[in-house]
């Protein structure tokens, strides 16, 4: 079972894999947050995400104990450093440990460390690429925490990006000739901040966070109708909005997001030698909105798309599928989480 807890909200996925690179979707739920009580990825009231965490427990119905969460990005430093092939597990935790001194800024006894082998390196022959991850030790505390006041054993800590990327990567695999050579926009839209990551052959190749989220349509529903901010965030999330909201608000949210969108590519385009994307993909709860795909592709001339993590997935007997399906591009983090249990 995935949980992703965000700024504005957490969210559950729980899959079954039938077989391998086939999952069936058993339980997924959203529960939303008040603002404050996550910041920038830290945890500053946990009893109430808890509590909510554990309202979303007991509404999805399930039973499953282990968990796998992960951290924010911008509390992860990651680097991916060049090995010599067929050390031993120790001599490779010798050669991460040194490695990690020059340019983690705390001493390590405060620091969790992991690692992995990724493979062989592209730019040395008989060398290996590992990638590091390292974190506050404070961190990885809380969410333990969180797990143990839910009742949950906490199985994996992953890295929220890294989580997307897994989920996305079965969406580029269905895409023409199987995403080969492809390069891919992801754009994770959030409450708050929005994560750019562009990807090619599973690689990353670029990643950037903008602040510009989905916040910026609920503070305008509150404007535009007398709203609270609770009523704006539900009546977005269900899609009972107001008969005139497609030809007042929708415009100007559209509007304003495409050209984030093309500012965010542009500048992917000046930091690197490449000068177009094959696809676009768009994730987060902002992604649902209607319309928003062709406006991107309006702005940018580059195909896009909504993600489904849940596409070609099968579908248990406890699942609101038309609920789920409604907000499954605000899913692909915790679907990914979920996925990542089968993948040690």
């Amino acid at each position: 079972m995935g949980i992703d807890v965000s700024t504005s909200s957490v969210k559950l996925v729980e899959l079954e894999q039938v077989r391998a690179g086939r999952y069936r979707v058993e339980r997924c739920g959203i529960e939303p947050l008040e603002r404050g009580w996550i910041n920038d990825g830290a945890i500053e009231k946990l009893d109430e995400v808890a509590d909510a965490t554990r309202r979303l427990i007991d509404r999805t119905g399930t039973k499953t104990k282990q968990v796998v969460m992960a951290l924010p990005i911008s509390a992860v430093i990651s680097k991916k450093i060049v090995l010599p092939e067929g050390l031993s597990e120790r001599e490779l935790e010798v050669q991460v440990e040194a490695e990690a001194n020059q340019y983690i800024p705390f001493p390590l006894d405060e620091v969790s460390l992991d690692f992995c082998v990724v493979g062989p390196s592209a730019s040395s022959v008989g060398d290996v690429d590992v990638a590091i991850a390292a974190t506050r030790k404070e961190k990885v505390e809380e969410r333990q925490a969180l797990a143990e006041a839910c009742g949950l054993s906490l199985e994996v800590l992953d890295v929220d990006n890294y989580a997307a990327r897994l989920a996305a990567s079965h969406v580029i695999d269905r895409l023409p000739g199987g995403g080969r050579d492809t390069v891919v926009a992801l754009f994770e839209i959030g409450a708050f901040n929005t994560a750019m990551q562009v990807l090619r052959n599973n690689d990353l190749i670029f990643e950037r966070e903008q602040v510009f989220g989905g916040a910026q349509l609920t503070q305008m529903l509150v404007r535009q109708y007398g709203f609270t901010q609770e009523e704006a965030e539900s009546k977005k999330r269900s899609g009972e909005l107001p008969a005139d909201f497609a030809q007042t608000v929708l415009p100007t949210f559209l509007e304003s997001t495409a050209q984030e969108v093309e500012r965010a590519l542009r500048f992917f385009f000046t930091s690197t030698p490449n000068n177009k994307v094959d696809y676009i993909l768009l994730a987060g709860g902002a992604a649902s909105v209607p319309g928003l795909p062709e406006v991107v592709t309006k702005h940018t001339s580059f195909p896009c798309q909504v993600v489904n993590p849940f596409a070609d997935m099968d579908i248990g007997k406890a699942v609101r599928e038309r609920e789920m399906m409604r907000n499954a591009p605000s899913y692909l983090t915790a679907c990914g989480l979920a996925m990542r249990r089968y993948m040690r």
